[in-house]
C-alpha cells in the first residue's frame, strides 16, 4: 500500500474515533443538527475504518506466517506457506475495497431525484417510447422500494408522454439513476407501420438530484410569473374542480415548471419552486462545467442531454450502452425494470476511472 494512502487511512481512523467520543458526550443531542451531521459522518467513515483494521490484522498475520517460514521447523513450513498465500490474497481484496471507499463521494448520491422524460424525434412513436421508459424507471423504483410521485405530464395523442416529470424518493436514488441522463434511442416497427419498416425515435432523460440545501439558490419574486390552472387527468382519473395546479416561469432564463399532482395549490407551489431551483442550480453548474468540457466528455453519465447514451433495438431484443460498449440481449428484462444489468457496469466503469485518477 502506498504511504500516501496509509497516511490518509490513519487520519480517517483518528477522525472516526474523535466523532465516537463526541457522540458519546452526555449533551451530544442538545444540538440536533450537529448530532445529525456527526452521525452521518460516523456512518460514512465506519466501513472505511473497519476495512482498514482488517487490512492491519492481515498484515500482522502475514508477518507471523513469514516468521514461521523463516524458522527451522519444516513441519510447519507448508501450513505457513498456505496461510501466507491466503492472507496475501485477502489483504489484496481489502486494499482494493479501501481504494474504492476512499474515492471522493458525490454529495448527491443518497438524494431523491427529479426524473424528467421527454419525447424527441419520432412523433407519436417517440411519445410511446417515453411511456415505455417511464414505466421502466417506475418498475425499477418499485423493486428498490422507492416511491414515485408524478408532478406533471403531457400525454401523447396516441399514448405515452410528450413529457413527464416525477419525483422519485428513496435512499440512493441519485447514485443508481444518475447514469441515465442523456438521449435514449429506440429502433422498432411502429404499430402504425404497414410495411414493417423499422423506425428510429428518441427521448431525452434528465436525472436531477433533490437537494436539502436548495434554499441557497436565490430566486427574486420579480423574476417569476406564476399561473394557476385547473389540473385534470386522462380517462377516469380525478379532475380538479379548483385551480390548484401551478405553472412557474422564471423570466430571466425562460425555464418553466409545472406541478399538478397535489390537490393543494400550496403543495403544488412548493414542489414547483423546489424543481425550479434544482433546474437553476443545474444550469449554473453546466455553465461552470463548460470550461471543463473535455473532462466531462470522459465521464460516464455526464448528463449531456445531446449525448446518445443507449439504443433499444426491438427486432434484435438488444440494449446497447454506447458509453462503455455494453450490449445485452435482455431488452424485455431491462424494460421490465431490471436495470441493474445496465447500471452496475456503468457504475464499475465510473469507479475504475476514478481509481485510475486517484492512483495516477
Amino acid at each position: 500500500m502506498k504511504a500516501s494512502i496509509s497516511d490518509r487511512l490513519r487520519q480517517v481512523e483518528a477522525r472516526f474515533e474523535e466523532i465516537a467520543l463526541l457522540l458519546a458526550q452526555p449533551d451530544a443531542a442538545a444540538d440536533p443538527a450537529r448530532f445529525r451531521d456527526l452521525s452521518v459522518e460516523y456512518a460514512q467513515l465506519e466501513p472505511v475504518v473497519a476495512a482498514w483494521r482488517q487490512w492491519q490484522e492481515a498484515a500482522v498475520a502475514m508477518e507471523e506466517a513469514r516468521q514461521i517460514l523463516a524458522g527451522s521447523d519444516p513441519s510447519l513450513a507448508e501450513l505457513a506457506s498456505e496461510e501466507l498465500a491466503a492472507v496475501e490474497a485477502r489483504q489484496a481484496d481489502i486494499e482494493h475495497q479501501l481504494r474504492v471507499l476512499l474515492l471522493p463521494r458525490d454529495p448527491d448520491d443518497q438524494n431523491n431525484i427529479f426524473l424528467e422524460v421527454r419525447a424527441g424525434t419520432g412523433g407519436d412513436e417517440a411519445a410511446l417510447f417515453a411511456g415505455d421508459l417511464f414505466r421502466m424507471y417506475g418498475r425499477y423504483a418499485e423493486r428498490q422500494g422507492w416511491s414515485v410521485e408524478v408532478l406533471s405530464q403531457n400525454l401523447g395523442e396516441h399514448g405515452g408522454f410528450k413529457e413527464v416529470i416525477a419525483r422519485v424518493a428513496g435512499r440512493g436514488a441519485f447514485a443508481r439513476l444518475k447514469y441515465e441522463s442523456g438521449t435514449h434511442r429506440v429502433q422498432r416497427v411502429p404499430e402504425t407501420e404497414s410495411q414493417g419498416r423499422v423506425h428510429t425515435s428518441a427521448c431525452t432523460v434528465a436525472i436531477l438530484p433533490e437537494r436539502e440545501d436548495i434554499e441557497e439558490v436565490e430566486v427574486q419574486p420579480s423574476d417569476l410569473r406564476i399561473d394557476t390552472f385547473r389540473a385534470s387527468g386522462a380517462g377516469g382519473q380525478h379532475v380538479n374542480t379548483t385551480d390548484s395546479a401551478i405553472r412557474i416561469t422564471h423570466l430571466p432564463t425562460g425555464i418553466v415548471v409545472e406541478c399538478q399532482d397535489e390537490r393543494s395549490q400550496h403543495k403544488n407551489r412548493a414542489r414547483a419552486m423546489s424543481l425550479l431551483k434544482v433546474r437553476l442550480l443545474e444550469q449554473e453548474q453546466q455553465r461552470q462545467s463548460e470550461e471543463q468540457a473535455e473532462a466531462r466528455r470522459l465521464q460516464v453519465g455526464s448528463g449531456d442531454r445531446s449525448q446518445r447514451i443507449r439504443t433499444y433495438n426491438f427486432p434484435q431484443g438488444r440494449v446497447t450502452d454506447h458509453r462503455i460498449g455494453l450490449t445485452l440481449y435482455k431488452l424485455d428484462e431491462v424494460l421490465d425494470g431490471n436495470l441493474d444489468a445496465v447500471i452496475e457496469p456503468l457504475r464499475q466503469e465510473d469507479q475504475a476511472r476514478a481509481l485510475a485518477t486517484l492512483e495516477g
